[in-house]
């Protein structure tokens, strides 16, 4: 008997394969149909979009830095990674929750793969944040008053969790084929994934975080901020890719493919890891960098008028703001002082980048100091310093300011303002119209007195232009060091107050 030899079709082993392949991607596609419709999913979509609609608008009174901007991108995806965590679980456990996991033995496509397939369903998921979070990005960036840049690394970040999220989410459901293990892990990995983000970002430990919130003061240069980013993202894209390698090995897939995919991506996890701990420490040339920023920063000055504005390049788009509200200020003073010539000059506070400390004031005459934020409750704190520096001469003196100048001073700041009355009320720290308060500005604050408080709100319920005259007319008087308040509200035509002021 002979043995009849039949040759295998060519290429019968590849189309096997690209068989193999393309019905592993038409079972992720169906999974990834199913995860996104899932209801924790679908609900923390939509709890996302609604919550941009409303934060998005007023944010950075609408003068953001996208140097921060791109941060605030990456809260809200720790949301929809926990509902993608969880939903990808159940739906790897689909098979313990319906008893047919025995039945799945018959089937071609072998454990690994399915579990491969339940993998890349969360990629539409991630695909899905990345898009809402350039969405929101972009929102920020066409503002009229943004400056600054943002960072893909930052960025990337939202999406990544939720990627991350997903696969550890197919990893657990590998190791515990239990269909209680997502509910089990609500707590935990909402504590994790909301609860858990790092803090200060200082130190190697809380880069471990999914996200990183760095606290302090304003917005700063986009070269000082000193924080790893681009080591954060291969670190949870590193997580991402492992978590999904150890439960293709653990649902058994065995070959060379599945082990070095294993091996390289959680090489990826730990080098991004150990790098972004080594990023967080600042290195000698940024803490120089930073000393500089806040000792002799390197600025770009421009003239606008009769004045001089230097600021951080990223901020000179916002020259022409400043100098609209130098111009309105100066054209209500009287004397020498409508043709000063000021210097403003941007500046930021403490070195560390952390703390908040205030910007101490200049002694110089006719400086003036702004800083990075603007907006809201900035605009009268500027123009509070500029109104400080016409009426006293420099910032140290308008600090120490205690006597009836402080009435000028206000009208200055506020009068020209669309409300001033509640530009009086946000630029005190108690946001009151009545009594003593601290008048905020960008460097040292500003102190009222009760009597002041009611002659300068008195002036502010009159014409600006009746004001203004009686301004021009007894400047020399009203700028006088010593003048009393009593004695100002006189000059400007209004009762003065009931009791003498305790600085008098």
């Amino acid at each position: 008997m002979s043995a009849v030899t039949v040759d295998a079709p060519v290429g019968a082993g590849t189309g096997a394969r690209g068989s193999s392949n393309g019905a592993l991607l038409a079972l992720a596609r169906f999974e990834a149909r199913r995860l996104l419709t899932r209801v924790p999913v679908v609900v923390a979509f939509v709890a996302y979009a609604a919550w941009i609609v409303w934060h998005t608008p007023g944010s950075w009174d609408g003068h953001p830095a996208l140097q921060e901007a791109d941060r605030d991108t990456q809260a809200m995806p720790m949301l929809v990674g926990l509902a993608v965590l969880v939903s990808a679980n159940f739906a790897a456990l689909r098979p313990v929750r319906h008893g047919t996991e025995q039945h799945l033995g018959v089937l071609a496509m072998p454990a690994w793969r399915r579990t491969a397939a339940h993998a890349l369903s969360v990629v539409p998921a991630a695909l899905l944040t990345a898009v809402c979070v350039g969405g929101q990005f972009t929102w920020e960036a066409l503002k009229p008053g943004a400056v600054g840049h943002g960072s893909p690394a930052e960025l990337a970040a939202g999406p990544l969790v939720v990627l991350a999220a997903g696969t550890i989410g197919v990893l657990v459901a590998s190791l515990v084929r239990s269909p209680v293990a997502a509910p089990l892990l609500v707590v935990p990995l909402l504590y994790l994934l909301v609860l858990g983000s790092g803090s200060g970002g200082a130190d190697g430990v809380s880069w471990l975080a999914p996200v990183v919130v760095q606290s302090g003061g304003d917005a700063l240069p986009s070269g000082l901020l000193g924080r790893p980013a681009a080591w954060h993202a291969l670190y949870l894209a590193g997580i991402a890719l492992c978590a999904a390698f150890l439960a293709l090995l653990r649902a058994g897939g065995r070959n060379v493919a599945v082990r070095t995919g294993v091996a390289l991506t959680l090489a990826l996890a730990v080098a991004g890891g150990v790098l972004q701990a080594r990023g967080a420490q600042p290195s000698p040339e940024l803490t120089a960098a930073r000393e500089r920023a806040v000792s002799d920063p390197a600025l770009r000055c421009t003239e606008r008028g009769r004045s001089t504005y230097c600021a951080f390049p990223e901020w000179a788009p916002r020259v022409g703001v400043w100098a609209g509200v130098v111009d309105r200020v100066q054209a209500l003073a009287g004397g020498t002082a409508r043709e000063r010539r000021l210097v403003v000059g941007q500046r930021i506070g403490a070195a560390d980048l952390v703390s908040d400390a205030a910007v101490p004031p200049r002694s110089e005459p006719g400086r003036v100091t702004v800083g990075t934020a603007w907006g809201g409750n900035r605009v009268p704190e500027f123009s509070s310093a500029v109104a400080a520096v016409l009426v006293t001469g420099s910032e140290k003196a308008g600090g120490e300011l205690c006597d009836g100048r402080m009435v000028t001073l206000m009208w200055l700041s506020l009068s020209w303002q669309d409300d001033p009355m509640d530009a009086l009320r946000r630029v005190r720290l108690d946001d009151s119209v009545s009594g003593s308060a601290i008048v905020l500005s960008p460097t040292e604050p500003l102190s009222m007195t009760e009597g002041q408080t009611d002659v300068v709100r008195r002036l502010l319920e009159k014409p600006a232009d009746g004001t203004g005259e009686r301004v021009k007319a007894h400047w020399g008087e009203l700028t006088e060091p010593g003048v009393t308040t009593a004695r100002a509200a006189e000059l400007l035509g209004v009762a003065g107050p009931r009791e003498a002021d305790s600085c008098e």
